[in-house]
This record gives C-alpha cells, sequence and structure tokens, in this order.
C-alpha cells in the first residue's frame, strides 16, 4: 500500500492526555492516522494503547488535547468536543470495531448480529440480511448465516465479527486486539480476510495488538509505553 504522507491525514491526535483516577493513561501524544493506511499500535499491557484507541473512535474523549476526523468530501470535525449523541451517530456511520472476544449477542443468528448496525441506520430488513449473508460469504461463512454464535468456532464468530463492523462500509475500522483469543492458524485466516476486504474498499485500520506477527500485517507500526508514542516504522512504503 502506498500512503501519501502530504495528505492530510484522516485522523489527528494532538496532546492527548487522559487519566483514570489517579492513574495517568496518556502523557501527551500526538498520532497521525492516514487514509487507507492499517496501523498497527503495539505495546505491553497498561501502556495506554486502548486507551489511545478508545480516544480516537470517541469512545473516550480525552482530558486534554484533541482529536479531529477529516472524512472524505466532508469538513473536519474535532471529535473530542462532540457531545455523546453526535459521537454515537459518528461511531454508527462512520467508524466499524472488531473486539478480541467478538461481543456477538448469543441469541441472534449471525447473519442478525451483523444486521444490527444497519438496521440501526434504518436500513429495511430484509437488505440488511442480503448484506449481511453477502459479507458472510465473502468471509468464508456461506451457509453459517443461520447459525448462533454458540455453533461457531472462535475463528467463525470472529469472522462474524468482522463482518459486522464492515457492514457499513465504514471509513475507519478500530480492531482492538481482534485475534487475541484465536490459536495461530484462525488468526491469520482472520487477518488475511480482513485486511483483504479492508485494503480492497479503502478502508482505514487502527488496530491494537500485542503480537509481533500481527502486527507485521501493517503498513506502519507505532508504540506505546507508559502513556507515550515511541519510535515508530513504516513496513512498507
Amino acid at each position: 500500500m502506498s500512503t501519501n504522507d502530504t495528505a492530510a491525514p484522516i485522523l489527528s491526535a494532538r496532546g492527548l492526555h487522559h487519566s483514570f483516577g489517579q492513574t495517568e493513561a496518556l502523557r501527551g501524544i500526538d498520532l497521525d492516522v492516514h487514509a487507507g493506511e492499517v496501523l498497527a499500535v503495539m505495546g505491553p499491557s497498561g501502556s495506554g494503547k486502548s486507551t489511545l484507541l478508545h480516544c480516537l473512535a470517541g469512545v473516550l474523549v480525552p482530558d486534554g488535547g484533541s482529536v479531529t476526523y477529516r472524512p472524505a468530501g466532508r469538513s473536519a470535525v474535532e471529535t473530542s468536543a462532540l457531545g455523546e449523541p453526535e459521537r454515537a451517530r459518528l461511531r454508527l456511520s462512520d467508524f466499524g470495531f472488531v473486539f478480541q472476544f467478538g461481543q456477538l449477542l448469543p441469541e441472534l443468528t449471525a447473519a442478525d448480529n451483523v444486521s444490527i448496525p444497519l438496521l440501526l441506520a434504518g436500513t429495511r430488513r430484509p437488505e440488511a440480511l442480503r448484506r449481511s449473508r453477502d459479507l458472510l460469504e465473502r468471509l468464508g461463512l456461506d451457509g453459517l448465516g443461520a447459525k448462533l454464535p454458540g455453533e461457531l468456532s472462535g475463528g467463525q464468530a470472529q469472522r462474524v465479527a468482522v463482518a459486522r463492523a464492515l457492514v457499513t462500509s465504514p471509513a475507519v475500522l478500530f480492531a482492538d486486539e481482534p485475534t487475541g483469543s484465536l490459536d495461530s492458524l484462525a488468526s491469520e485466516n482472520v487477518l488475511t480476510l480482513m485486511l483483504e476486504l479492508v485494503r480492497e474498499a479503502g478502508t482505514t485500520v487502527v488496530m491494537i495488538t500485542h503480537d509481533a506477527r500481527t502486527a507485521a500485517y501493517a503498513d506502519r507500526e507505532v508504540i506505546v509505553r507508559d502513556g507515550a508514542i515511541g519510535a515508530g516504522y513504516r513496513v512498507s512504503a
């Protein structure tokens, strides 16, 4: 992938500070994320990397500093200055999320789990299910749309979670340890399929991981230690 470093980044963090009680999780982080890149954010447990992701995604409002989102064809918005209703709408319309344990609703089928973001956005149920099943097929889950999460393997369930995150064609995908609960073979399968889809769509990815093998799939890597950004390097130009 080629990233144009002269273009304005799709996400910019400036001087981010955030604390939980007396514990300072972020200590003045500056970070740019460019459109279409896959960025891996690494660091040990407790380093602040998940807090950084949540601030970039508008889940948390930082105690200090700013986060700016620049969607294609629309005006830039300082997400850290928005209220929760506005940030919630942005998370639904522009951002997708994949978590370590998928967080699928156990009482819903795979297709119904995937369709939730579309239904919340106002898509009619038949169309939402059609798009859900099409994406499940792209992820190698053809014929499994009627299965409940408990009837799927760990790798299959995580691919359902990826489908749910991508079904709205988000501009940015936030993935927090997306393969952390899987064995090496299932991890490789999930990452390969997920990144094939996001690169095809030009989706920007911010991926939290502690695993160097997972980070190797990214275009660029940054290290978070003690709430600050360390040296990063570009894997491919």
